[in-house]
């Protein structure tokens, strides 16, 4: 015979242990991508525009309005964002495709690389530290990996 109350428990204690590990992975992120994001100080660039540039240049092409809804902020905050990149040949203005009255914003070569050399310094530091890591650690992190991946698609 099936023990009900032992099943309520056991899913109780399921739900408690989902709880605090998704607890310590929200966490251990949030501490990891602040150690890797200190890598991007070498790029000269703020944070804000780093990211408004990352969604031009993995996302594709965007309006000032559609850029300023992925990233979060109004309009007029990302006009300066834009202004900004602009300046520096990050990002460039090209006529939208199917509205004359429109422009779309996209990254330059210029940024792709900008972006491209941040991963770059951010994946080696990482890698650092995983270099001091045994082999079953790395394998353990590896299926981690693939596990998170897993949930990030869903």
């Amino acid at each position: 015979m099936i023990d009900t109350d032992a099943r309520l428990s056991d899913s109780g204690d399921a739900d408690a242990r989902a709880e605090r590990l998704a607890d310590r992975l929200h966490s251990a992120s949030i501490h990891l991508l602040r150690r890797l994001r200190r890598q991007d100080d070498a790029s000269g660039v703020t944070a804000p525009h780093l990211s408004a540039l990352s969604v031009l240049v993995f996302g594709g092409a965007r309006t000032l309005g559609e850029l300023a809804r992925a990233e979060q902020v109004r309009p007029p905050s990302m006009t300066r964002i834009v202004r900004n990149l602009e300046r520096d040949g990050l990002v460039k203005r090209e006529p939208h495709p199917d509205d004359r009255r429109s422009v779309r914003l996209r990254a330059t070569g210029a940024g792709r690389r900008l972006l491209e050399e941040g991963r770059a310094r951010r994946v080696h530091s990482l890698a650092d530290r995983l270099h001091a890591l045994s082999a079953d650690e790395l394998e353990c992190l590896e299926r981690a990996a693939e596990l998170i991946e897993g949930i990030v698609r869903e």
